[in-house]
């Protein structure tokens, strides 16, 4: 029952009942030879009062007996029995229908608190038979009725379908199928008691029914191979892995609970427990010092999972291989293989590796604690050489960085230090093999020449006149040490060609007047590349650049701008005249400010024309007042100065148009047509040619049409009479004999050569042969034929023969076409159709072989 607030009271002084529920003996002898029955009430905070009869009796051993548990509950009274068994057949448990009844006291109905129906415990993978009987379900209304029973819920009527049933009628319920724990470790039924009418006689029960696990699954690892990693020289104790196993069974008892233990360990080395595994968690930790990955780099261990607590001799189990590898750490400096190393370098080279420095180290190369890094720590005060690492060699390449001279410092004492990227592991010390000394010794070479000013800057006004000397540029041999060499200058680059310079001394000469305004000046540098070469072995040159600022003189004139312009002819309508301005190829001073001024001669300039300014680089070009001049081009010179000391002047042209404007100001068509200098007669002259021009192109497209609508609608046949070309007549007879059809095309060709038909004896000729008197002169007839030619009448009436189904097999119309100028056939105008007899055919065998058939019938009459 297990209600803390319920009283118990047994009748039956010798037992009592606990708060749970549980039934146990007041003394230690008690005789239960015969069943003892006592009554037992339970009272709770709310004046409820539950009865119930307890009959207790003594089991057999387990193996010859069965517990038998009889709830019943009828009016207001559940009854517990157990009752002992017979060895061979054990009742089944009976469960009863709780049921509501009266008081008898008060004669008051009252619902009596219910009894907890303990669950129905089924082993898994019991083997059975099957069917397996489990419970007994009853109502105490059987007695009176039928009763039909029913069970429903997982695993009966929902799925997994059917793994139990029930007789309707007996009420037992069985299990049809061993039970499977994993899959399924309980059930929910409820039980259902109805009539005959399928009238509920009693309110369902549930029925719970739990699935005992049995230890049928063994622990299973997720993985067979497990990685782990533990740093070399870790103390004892040192976490380095978690392996973890699963066992399906249940987990609250043995069945389910996993130990584990290390099976071997690969390799011994410095001992054969190097490692230990918590039984519990899996977490496997060292036991002993002395990892070395120089020595050991990865440990395999095997590991056994055992379920029931690890009891080798009940329990299942499994295994799985771990992999330790042991990580490096930085306990092995790194070691230079000599104390001294040396190398050669020349003068003046960069980027050359002078001396090779080779290293060893113990530990994981590629990884920060192997890769070498290389410092000079005196020897190079100006920073001439550094040390790069090679990646895959883990050598030192000392490397020239900024040139060195022999002059300067003949040889290099450098001291070297080598460390690893890493820092050293606490306690390790570095070694003296990490220090060692360099020399390198530079080789003297023959350095070019130098212009001590490079590029040198020099300042001459331009128009310096041909043979000035300039300067004197100069150079240096830096091989002081050597004997003294002699230096020869030459010009290398002069864009314009102005300059020389002598070959011995380097002094600069011009050859011609120098021009600011060249082309080859830039912001009033002009610029020459001179080249300077010793006689040593071999020979080195060194150049050099000499610039030179012109200073600006007036030696231009300024230039007038714009050349050409228009402008109204009345004054009234050019209000803004004509701007004006000029171009200087001087700078200032020697530019503007302009003066514009207007010729004395010819006077009518002055007269017509006027100049106003306004402002230092700007005037205003325009007519006088109330003068009218006629449209045309005019010819305005005008006197341009600038503001050089002394000043230079130009006379330049400017051409105005002067046209009539429209109320914009705006010059029209034809005014502007008037100031190109064509008169109004000219522009009238002009439009007439046009338009005669375009008459006459309509005209001869019209005609061109015309031509061509009256080609296309010329007869497809003219007519025979009028044809002066041999034409193909129709006839009506038949055609010949079988063979009729078997045309050789190349008979109707025209012959290459007539030898053969001279050769034949006079007679009755072929018509397909060439005559040998003079041929008449026909029309040539075009190479291209016109659409609707005789071709394609002969093409569609050779194209009706053939699609005619009426005609005989072997009649047909023979059409042929034109065969050139002139036709070699005879005519065959002179055959017919007489039937007198009196016709000649023995011609017929001078036809070829086509004919031979028509030959036989008609020809050798006379021997038939």
């Amino acid at each position: 029952m297990g209600n803390e607030a319920m009283v118990f009271h047994s009748s039956d002084p010798n037992f009592s009942v606990r708060t749970d529920g549980s039934v146990f003996a007041q003394k230690e002898e008690v005789n239960l030879d015969e069943p003892v029955q006592f009554k037992l009430t339970a009272s709770g905070p709310q004046t409820q009062v539950w009865e119930t009869v307890i009959q207790l009796a003594l089991t057999d051993p387990p193996s010859s007996q069965q517990i038998e548990n009889e709830v019943t509950k009828e009016e207001g009274k559940v009854t517990e029995r157990k009752e002992k068994k017979e060895a061979f057949q054990a009742p089944p448990p009976v469960i009863m229908f709780p049921r509501h009844g009266l008081n008898s006291s008060t004669g008051l109905q009252r619902q009596k608190r219910d009894w907890v129906i303990p669950p129905i415990n089924v082993p898994e993978n019991s083997r059975g038979p099957f069917p397996q009987m489990l419970v007994s379900i009853r109502s105490d209304q059987d007695r009176d009725i039928s009763i039909r029973y029913s069970i429903t819920g997982v695993g009966a009527d929902q799925p997994p379908n059917e793994v139990f049933n029930i007789d309707p009628v007996a009420g037992k319920m069985f299990v049809t199928k061993p039970l499977d724990r994993e899959q399924r470790s309980s059930y929910h039924l409820r039980a259902h008691a109805v009539d005959m009418n399928g009238n509920q006689v009693e309110n369902p029960i549930d029925l719970y029914i739990y699935v005992i696990d049995m230890n049928d699954n063994r622990p299973e690892f997720k993985n067979q191979v497990y990685n782990g990693s533990v740093d070399e020289g870790s103390k004892p104790g040192t976490y380095v892995m978690h392996l973890a196993a699963f066992d399906a069974d249940d987990n609250t008892t043995a069945n389910g609970m996993v130990r584990y233990r290390i099976l071997s360990q690969t390799p011994h080395s410095p001992i054969p427990n190097m490692f230990t595994i918590n039984s519990e968690t899996g977490d496997i930790v060292t036991v002993a010092a002395g990892l070395d990955r120089e020595k050991v780099s990865q440990y395999t261990i095997i590991v056994q999972a055992t379920d029931m607590e690890g009891n080798l001799n009940f329990g299942l189990s499994n295994t799985a291989t771990a992999i330790i590898t042991v990580t490096d750490i930085n306990d092995n400096p790194p070691m230079l293989t000599s104390r001294t190393f040396s190398g050669e370098v020349p003068e003046n080279r960069v980027d050359v590796v002078v001396a090779n420095l080779t290293v060893i180290d113990a530990d994981q190369p590629h990884s920060p604690n192997w890769n070498a890094i290389y410092r000079i720590i005196s020897g190079d005060p100006s920073g001439h050489f550094t040390i790069r690492t090679d990646p895959v060699s883990n050598d030192g390449m000392v490397t020239v960085v900024k040139p060195v001279d022999f002059e300067m410092n003949r040889a290099f004492m450098l001291t070297v230090v080598v460390s690893n990227q890493a820092h050293l592991a606490s306690g390790i010390q570095s070694s003296l093999q990490s220090t060692a000394g360099v020399t390198i010794s530079v080789q003297d070479i023959n350095e070019p020449p130098y212009f001590p000013t490079n590029p040198k800057h020099i300042r001459f006004e331009e128009g310096v006149p041909a043979g000035t000397s300039l300067t004197t540029f100069s150079a240096s041999d830096p091989d002081r040490l050597q004997m003294q060499q002699i230096i020869r200058y030459s010009k290398l680059n002069d864009p314009a060609d102005w300059l020389s310079i002598n070959r011995t001394n380097g002094q600069i000469v011009t050859t011609a007047t120098l021009d600011r305004e060249s082309i080859y000046v830039k912001n009033n540098i002009y610029e020459a590349t001179f080249l300077a070469t010793d006689n040593g072995s071999p020979a080195a040159s060194g150049t050099g650049t000499l610039q030179i600022y012109l200073i600006d003189i007036n030696d231009n004139p300024p230039a007038l701008i714009p050349r050409e312009s228009q402008i109204c002819e009345r004054m009234n309508r050019n209000i803004n005249g004509v701007n004006i301005t000029a171009a200087d190829a001087d700078t200032d001073p020697n530019a503007g400010p302009f003066v514009f001024e207007l010729p004395n001669f010819p006077s009518s300039i002055r007269r017509n024309w006027t100049i106003s300014r306004i402002n230092g680089n700007y005037a205003r070009l325009g007519l006088r007042y109330q003068v009218y001049l006629e449209p045309g081009v005019y010819e305005v010179p005008i006197i341009v100065s600038d503001s050089g000391n002394p000043p230079l002047s130009n006379r330049s042209i400017i051409k105005v148009k002067v046209c009539p404007c429209d109320e914009n100001g705006d010059c029209t068509t034809l005014g502007a047509v008037a100031a190109a200098g064509l008169g109004t007669g000219a522009i009238i002259s002009i439009l007439i040619c046009i338009i005669i021009l375009l008459s006459m192109v309509l005209f001869f497209v019209v005609w061109i049409k015309r031509r061509e609508k009256e080609r296309q609608t010329k007869q497809l046949l003219i007519d025979p009479e009028d044809d002066v070309r041999d034409n193909i007549l129709k006839y009506d007879e038949e055609g010949g004999g079988e063979e009729d059809q078997d045309y050789d095309l190349s008979q109707l060709q025209q012959p290459d050569s007539l030898e053969h038909i001279i050769s034949k004896p006079p007679g009755v000729r072929r018509v397909d042969e060439r005559p040998i008197i003079p041929e008449s002169q026909y029309p040539i007839r075009p190479v291209v034929p016109h659409p609707g030619d005789i071709g394609d009448f002969i093409h569609e009436g050779l194209r009706a023969a053939d699609n005619d189904p009426t005609a005989p097999p072997y009649d047909s119309l023979l059409v042929f076409d034109y065969e050139g100028s002139g036709s070699t056939a005879g005519s065959v105008s002179s055959l017919n159709s007489s039937s007198t007899g009196d016709q000649d055919y023995d011609y017929l065998n001078d036809w070829g072989p086509r004919f031979k058939k028509l030959a036989d019938m008609y020809g050798g009459g006379d021997d038939d």
